[in-house]
């Protein structure tokens, strides 16, 4: 029977899974619900459930049993960190070997098919990770929403309503993100929202980023000046990860992945703002973070084999 291979991205929001034979021909992909939820009493329960449902979902579309498949190599990378899963991981995959990661190195093998560069990560929160050619590793920002997540959706939508606030209160610029947000939340006044979100899931909260880049294209000044800033955060938080692995004047491939970027105006100044720091310039992701940890599991394996996508992941 030829050697398979899994590879699982398991994120905030949700946990895709892969599994390839020798070749990187992908056999079968499921995808399921978070699994970042690892602490208290259902926590071993709720890990399973993604896992373990992502996992079958694969096998039944790869024709294998998901109760007797044993893998040459496994690959996760989690959001939030990999050391309090490593142990749930192993009780759960059968495999010869494992590497069980974060989700940003995952993205980044993902993005640039293995080679060295930098991955700039712009979902509800934000983070820049990079590998060299020596194999060296670096990273900045992803500090979380308190003290940092700068150019993420959460943060745009922090800075949006504080302008809106400040419109309100007398004493900032006038700008149609205060009739936007009132409108799409809705609220009576900034105010009003500003209290609702102190209880309000930060992922929800993100979903209004969107606002600010159509305030932006209608030429409301204020939010365009918030983008080209965040833009700008995003691009140091790359700066900051190129001065730390690669000699000036080197030119590595800078990918992007995440939510804010699907905005054409905000992708075009973090470009210009990549390309003046560093001289690199920025690119599309090859493939998606679960086939990073495809590849990543071939690798650890000693397969050179490139994941076909044209099979379906």
């Amino acid at each position: 029977m030829s050697r398979l291979y899994l590879g699982i991205d398991g994120g905030q929001s949700s946990t895709t899974a892969v599994i390839a034979d020798e070749t990187g021909r992908i056999l079968g992909s499921g995808a399921g619900g978070p699994c970042n939820h690892v602490t208290g009493a259902e926590a071993r329960t709720k890990f399973f459930s993604a896992i373990g449902g992502c996992i079958s979902q694969a096998c039944a579309e790869a024709h294998l049993d998901a109760a007797a498949v044993r893998f040459a190599a496994v690959c996760c990378g989690f959001s939030g960190g990999a050391e309090d899963k490593d142990a749930y991981t192993r009780e759960l995959i059968r495999s010869d070997r494992y590497k069980i990661t974060h989700d940003a190195e995952i993205a980044l093998t993902g993005a640039t098919a293995g080679e060295p560069g930098i991955i700039v990560i712009a979902g509800t929160g934000s983070i820049a990770f990079g590998r060299n050619a020596q194999g060296k590793t670096a990273r900045a920002g992803g500090w979380g929403y308190v003290f940092g997540d700068e150019g993420g959706a959460f943060d745009l939508v922090r800075r949006a309503l504080r302008a809106a606030l400040q419109y309100e209160e007398g004493w900032g610029p006038e700008t149609s993100l205060h009739s936007l947000l009132l409108s799409e939340a809705p609220a009576d006044t900034a105010n009003v929202l500003m209290h609702r979100f102190y209880a309000t899931r930060r992922s929800e909260i993100a979903r209004l980023a969107p606002l600010v880049t159509q305030a932006a294209d209608q030429g409301d000044a204020v939010a365009q000046n918030l983008l080209t800033d965040a833009a700008s955060a995003l691009a140091t938080y790359a700066t900051g990860v190129y001065r730390h692995l690669f000699p000036a004047n080197t030119h590595v491939p800078v990918a992007h992945i995440g939510g804010v970027f699907e905005s054409e105006s905000y992708l075009t100044a973090f470009k210009e703002k990549v390309r003046a720091h560093t001289g690199c310039e920025v690119i599309a992701p090859k493939f998606n973070p679960s086939v990073g940890a495809l590849l990543e599991a071939l690798r650890l394996d000693q397969n050179p084999a490139t994941p076909d996508t044209e099979q379906g992941a």
